[in-house]
């Protein structure tokens, strides 16, 4: 990533904006550069298009649950005027029809709706079933390391697969459809996917998400999507069409990718780390402490689009004008010195008790899916090291190729050893 040379023309404070690499990259060294500048830095998307990114920890909080900030689409200025095509590849962020993109009432009664269906105890009943997969997960990676001269890829074999079989075993989703579901996408989350493409692959991904929900409607099961499709609010209202397929569309792609990130970020975390592996193996933190501090240390989620100010807006100092674009900075937050203190960059799991992060997002729009990522990723990471206590990285940190993209941040493949 790299920043611009020229002025930020809707940037009042005169700061370099930050253009973001549609390629994508690690960000943690960039995000130690800008926040040494202010907690709030001018950005240029793709496509040339301004916008605003808010990187540090109080900052960030106060702005995700400000009442003057916004998550739908009529406040963003540019779309508004007709200056994002539809190829763009993060209209649909801006655009998807569901709870990422309402506000206030609708937010909430959408909320609700799918809150009915996506209960604590529906979360808790996986918790045998996540075992299970994780079990099966667990023989599969051995045989793919056996197979490949002792080196599997753990995000490939394990990582993936846990995750988005359970969100598609809890929205009823035949796993005949799991792979172009992942495929799908990660093309729409992706910020460098060609115009074309873009469009295609949301186009397929709507279809295919509607076909699903036509089934459910026909013949519903114990699902979550049939639970969606029959789920109404006490004045009798329900999920509209296009609400239905954005809901889904959310949970299932948020549900997997976001989680995949997790536990792959993790997993490097510990095999860099051994010493913080030794602490959690001999009882002094819990997996749960990993998890936490994962989150924390290197957010499975970069740069999260948007949300815009409904006035012009002063944050931290910085005038955010009325109708940005604004990311939340996440990873970046999570590595703020003001916040965390001078070794914010340390990864410590004995700091996840009190420590506190934001990467499952802060107010009215905190992560839904939160307990299901964490019974997730401390099953999984569990599972792991037990069954593969000296499992290691088989090629250097530097040598991992990143992301493609700003939104998502971890690496495209993991290979490990998981028995010397």
């Amino acid at each position: 990533m790299n920043t611009a040379n020229t002025p930020h023309p809707a940037d009042p404070s005169g700061r370099t904006p930050y253009r973001l690499d549609p390629a994508g990259g690690c960000p943690h060294a960039d995000n130690a550069r800008l926040l040494a500048g202010g907690a709030v830095v001018p950005v240029v998307l793709p496509g040339e298009v301004e916008g605003m990114a808010v990187l540090g920890h109080d900052a960030l909080r106060e702005f995700l649950s400000h009442p003057d900030v916004a998550k739908g689409a009529r406040h963003f200025t540019a779309l508004a005027e007709g200056r994002i095509p539809d190829g763009w590849p993060l209209r649909t962020f801006a655009t998807v029809p569901g709870m990422t993109t309402a506000d206030g009432a609708d937010h909430r009664r959408l909320r609700t709706l799918v809150s009915s269906a996506f209960t604590a105890r529906r979360v808790e009943a996986l918790r045998p079933r996540v075992e299970a997969v994780t079990a099966g997960l667990l023989d599969g990676l051995a045989g793919a390391a056996a197979a490949g001269d002792g080196v599997a890829d753990l995000r490939r074999h394990y990582a993936l697969p846990l995750p988005l079989g359970v969100i598609c075993e809890l929205f009823g989703v035949d796993p005949a459809h799991q792979d172009r579901l992942h495929h799908l996408s990660s093309l729409v989350v992706a910020t460098d996917t060609e115009p074309a493409r873009a469009v295609a692959a949301n186009q397929e991904l709507a279809a295919l998400l509607a076909s699903i929900v036509t089934a459910k409607a026909a013949d519903p099961g114990d699902d979550l999507t049939s639970a969606l499709i029959a789920a109404h609010g006490e004045d009798g209202d329900r999920l509209s069409g296009p609400e239905l397929i954005g809901t889904l569309l959310l949970m299932i792609i948020a549900g997997h990718e976001t989680t995949l990130n997790l536990i792959t970020n993790a997993v490097r975390a510990l095999c860099a780390h051994r010493d913080q592996l030794a602490l959690v193996t001999e009882g002094r933190a819990t997996w749960a402490d990993v998890v936490e501090e994962t989150l924390r240390w290197d957010s499975p989620v970069s740069y999260f689009p948007f949300r815009y100010p409904t006035r012009d807006l002063t944050v931290d100092g910085t005038l955010i004008p009325r109708g940005t674009p604004v990311l939340a900075g996440y990873s970046a937050a999570g590595r703020d010195t003001g916040a965390h203190g001078p070794d914010a960059d340390r990864f410590d799991v004995t700091r996840a008790a009190t420590a506190k992060h934001l990467s499952l997002g802060h107010g009215p729009h905190y992560c839904l899916g939160a307990p299901l990522a964490r019974l997730e990723a401390t099953t999984a990471l569990e599972a792991l090291f037990t069954r593969f206590p000296d499992l290691d990285l088989a090629v250097p940190e530097e040598g991992l190729t990143r992301h493609a993209g700003f939104v998502g941040n971890s690496v495209r493949t993991l290979p490990v050893r998981p028995a010397r």
